[in-house]
């Protein structure tokens, strides 16, 4: 990998912690209305996926959305817009946080009902199958969502019928407040892919270039043999499952403990020891994240709020 790319990945990453920094504080002075999950501490997840894949696959997510939004090239005004509401958000201010979309980037949005996206995704493999090129969708979801039915309808279908999928559950350890061991009786997600013959691999989620050299693998073997493969990715969210999350089901020890392992840090760290990077260098990207947070949120407060007509807009496609 290039410099610049790697250079662009780390800048990513800041700038999705940043956006979301600032989004915490707009909730919290009751700027941003509705419900609102953030990715802080799970950045190198998207980030390392979404580098991985090719213009032409598809990317499909749930609602912890806004990061995978930014890796897709949706802009940080576009997306604070849409937090705010504003007409000039992604989804013209009807969305909000958790609905980021933009297919004309092969973002095919964030999805609000836990793996309800899930035969989605292996609807947009059908689709690509029956018109005979050789895309693969990305499809993320958290651990919570391979207890439902949605999670294995879909996996089955991609396997019986081949659709090139690449999975990718992003275990951070909590569904909503209950702990992996609690509630799933497999406790390593990817070896519930094995119940469908589907090749699987587990990767560190807090570390982006291991996560993208997953990925890559990945979705090579998925494009090649055309069969789905499931990726875990373990990582960990710093922040509550949603914005009203008291998180009395951990201790803040545990917090800390993973907030060492910070992603950013550690790439942060990478690049200065391998000599890819000056400290200036970085030092100037972690200065445009924080300019471009501060002029996404100066645009979306100076945008109009969507008109009283925009309730019967876009509800049929044309």
């Amino acid at each position: 990998m290039d410099k610049e790319k790697l250079l662009q990945m780390y800048f990513e990453m800041v700038q999705i912690r940043r956006l979301e920094e600032r989004g915490a504080e707009l909730y919290q002075a009751g700027k941003i209305g509705g419900f609102m999950h953030l990715y802080i501490g799970q950045e190198a997840v998207s980030t390392g996926l979404i580098a991985a894949r090719e213009p032409r696959d598809r990317v499909i997510t749930a609602y912890r959305d806004h990061g995978v939004a930014l890796n897709c090239g949706i802009s940080a005004n576009e997306v604070m817009a849409e937090l705010l509401g504003k007409v000039t958000g992604t989804s013209k201010g009807k969305g909000g946080s958790m609905h980021m979309a933009d297919t004309s980037k092969n973002m095919w949005g964030g999805h609000a009902i836990v793996g309800g996206h899930l035969p989605i995704a292996s609807g947009l493999a059908l689709g690509d199958q029956y018109a005979g090129n050789d895309n693969v969708t990305l499809c993320m979801f958290g651990d919570g969502a391979t207890n439902i039915g949605y999670f294995h309808e879909a996996l089955n279908l991609a396997k019986t019928w081949g659709l090139r999928v690449l999975w990718v559950c992003e275990n951070n350890q909590y569904g909503m407040g209950t702990a992996v061991e609690r509630a799933s009786a497999v406790d390593e997600i990817r070896q519930k892919a094995e119940g469908y013959g589907m090749k699987n691999s587990r990767v560190d989620g807090m570390n982006v270039l291991k996560v993208y050299e997953a990925a890559r693998d990945a979705i090579k073997t998925v494009r090649e043999t055309g069969q789905p493969y499931l990726l875990e990715a373990m990582t960990y969210r710093f922040r509550g499952h949603s914005m009203g999350d008291p998180e009395r089901y951990r201790q803040q020890e545990e917090v800390k403990k993973w907030q060492e392992n910070d992603p950013i840090g550690i790439f942060h760290a990478y690049l200065l020891g391998k000599n890819f990077a000056t400290a200036a260098e970085l030092d100037a990207l972690d200065a445009k994240a924080e300019a471009d947070t501060n002029t996404a949120v100066e645009f979306a407060e100076a945008s109009p709020e969507p008109g009283m007509e925009e309730l019967f807009a876009d509800v049929y496609a044309d």
